[in-house]
């Protein structure tokens, strides 16, 4: 598996590489969305980790947030988010990050998860039944069992129904717990329960490309997350990721 894990390494850097280049430049804007944006790099970012991938694996599949590539009978299939956080590195806000990960079919043997923030140099990465690290070193989540110790973060998404629902999620949390932050990328949100930064992650709609790297990370850190279809939009999903010590379970039920 070591040889999947460096070209995940190789696409991850070189696609943190070309956003820190282009950072706080002018940007090619493809779409204004209601509560979105979709700039060209994050499809120039997809397409650089997609070759680099497919050189060395033409038999594989990539998905990603912004279309597939590759063979897609292959066996095994990447999961690509090029920009988490794209209106963040619009906006000159330094917290977004490059995710990718590997599973075998189309279900639930996850083989690998990384996560790169090119503007802290961080890289999380775990391969599946191993130990989790950020830049080499283990991580594991946070101890903390009360929610009047947490920090956690909510997200609101996209669509009114998903803000609404979000904003229901905020009230029914933010007065348990010491903080709340809404920070904009989930796959961070997830690096950082899995490295003790924060507590747990809420959010109503999300897709598979967002998250995938992350609940890898989060689990094998010793943390817990569920995912089950999300009631406003079923093509997505609805998740609740935490350190697994606090009373979280049965968030979404």
């Amino acid at each position: 598996m070591t040889g999947y894990l460096d070209i995940a390494r190789k696409a991850a850097t070189a696609a943190g590489q070309l956003l820190r280049d282009h950072y706080g430049g002018d940007q090619q804007v493809d779409a204004f969305e209601d509560h979105d944006i979709k700039l060209h790099l994050d499809v120039r970012c997809q397409e650089l980790i997609a070759g680099i991938i497919l050189e060395s694996f033409p038999d594989h599949t990539i998905v990603g947030e912004e279309g597939n590539a590759g063979d897609e009978s292959g066996e095994f299939q990447w999961v690509v988010d090029p920009i988490d956080g794209t209106v963040n590195y619009f906006y000159g806000i330094p917290h977004f990050c490059v995710s990718i990960a590997l599973r075998r079919g189309s279900g639930e043997d996850w083989v690998l998860g990384m996560i790169y923030d090119p503007m802290m140099n961080e890289l999380w990465a775990v391969e599946a039944g191993g130990i989790p690290t950020l830049n080499g070193v283990p991580i594991q989540v946070s101890q903390r069992d009360e929610m009047a110790q947490a920090v956690v973060t909510v997200g609101f998404s996209k669509t009114k129904e998903s803000m609404a629902a979000g904003f229901d999620r905020y009230r029914e949390i933010v007065g348990k717990v010491r903080k709340s932050r809404m920070m904009g990328s989930a796959a961070l949100a997830m690096a950082y329960i899995a490295s003790g930064r924060l507590d747990a992650y809420i959010e109503e709609v999300i897709s598979l490309w967002d998250i995938a790297a992350g609940r890898m990370l989060v689990e094998a850190a010793g943390g817990s997350v569920e995912l089950v279809e999300s009631p406003i939009d079923p093509a997505k999903l609805s998740i609740c990721a935490w350190n697994g010590k606090l009373p979280l379970q049965g968030t979404l039920a």
